[in-house]
């Protein structure tokens, strides 16, 4: 993690939980990249960047519209995912995937 940063995972949760698994997996790909130690200095900030543009609750699309809501949240993401994915390593994605079934259990 960067130094005095504080992320709220309860924030993240209910967001990616109103966007849906399609928004929530990328978003904790990032999310567990953010996290882990291996992770460039740089790659990090721009994550950081990244999620906090997905949290705001003023951003070029709002999130409250129905179907295209949540558009601009994925482009950021793929863009995002583009630019560090190389930093996404299977134990990222394995820790994502695993945070992803707590979050939207399916049975």
């Amino acid at each position: 993690m960067l130094p005095g940063v504080a992320v709220d995972e309860s924030l993240l949760m209910r967001l990616v939980r109103r966007a849906g698994r399609t928004v929530a997996r990328p978003a904790l790909e990032c999310f567990e990249m953010l996290l882990d130690g291996g992770t460039p200095h740089q790659a990090r900030l721009t994550v950081l960047a990244a999620l906090t543009y997905l949290l705001l609750p003023v951003d070029l699309i709002p999130d409250f519209l129905p179907a295209i809501g949540f558009g601009d949240d994925m482009v950021a993401l793929t863009a995002l995912l583009s630019l560090c994915g190389r930093h996404l390593t299977p134990e990222i994605r394995r820790r994502a995937q695993s945070r992803l079934d707590r979050w939207f259990p399916t049975s």
